[in-house]
């Protein structure tokens, strides 16, 4: 992993903290922030771990970032000549104007790319030289499901902090499911439009779930 790839996913887990533990920051309860901090570090470390073995098992690489943003309309032309760090002012600028009740975690993305034994290979079910769309989306989907097995595994524990990255795993994983621009939903749905849908409503049905305990 290098050095900016780092970089950028200390600062995702920042703005996920902030993000999910606006409230209890605001109300001066530090304590419950660092869990919230904490949750959010355990939620990302597993998600891009998943992937990372996904991508080795295909014989690619994954490399996160924060969510940019460059083109700003439709045209071509309509363009920042530097992509803005989306992943930080759209969620960060939601809880500040909804005074942390909505949670917007999508903070990053994922870009893969074949490793140099893929293309030795010649026969066999990933003999092809460079990432397809449906073996990027394996990647992508892998980062969802691991954020669904966290809710899954950590439902069952006792405890209120438990219930807390429980219900913060399953709103990861629905709003990075949205098939917008380059999140994780967007990669899924162009890469396996049945994957995408089957994830969808899995995701679904464990954010009802997780608002109906709030």
């Amino acid at each position: 992993m290098k050095n900016k790839e780092i970089n950028e996913i200390i600062i995702a887990i920042i703005t996920l903290g902030f993000v999910s533990g606006f409230i209890e920051l605001t109300q001066g309860d530090l304590e419950s922030f660092g869990y919230i901090v904490l949750f959010g570090a355990i939620i990302i470390g597993i998600n891009i771990l998943s992937k990372k073995i996904t991508a080795s098992r295909l014989d690619a690489d994954v490399q996160h970032e924060v969510w940019k943003m460059q083109r700003f309309w439709f045209n071509p032309s309509d363009k920042f000549n530097k992509g803005i760090y989306a992943g930080i002012i759209i969620p960060v600028f939601v809880a500040i104007i909804s005074l942390g009740t909505v949670r917007l975690m999508t903070v990053l993305t994922y870009e893969t790319r074949a490793l140099k034994r893929r293309a030795a290979k010649r026969f066999g079910p990933y003999s092809f030289t460079e990432m397809t769309d449906f073996h990027n989306a394996l990647v992508g989907a892998a980062g969802i499901i691991s954020a669904l097995a966290i809710t899954f595994v950590t439902y069952w524990i006792p405890g209120t902090g438990w219930e807390t990255i429980a219900r913060m795993a399953t709103f990861y994983a629905f709003f990075n499911m949205i098939p917008f621009s380059k999140l994780d939903g967007s990669q899924i749905y162009f890469g396996s439009r049945v994957l995408w849908s089957v994830l969808a409503i899995i995701t679904l049905i464990f954010m009802i779930y997780a608002l109906l305990l709030v």
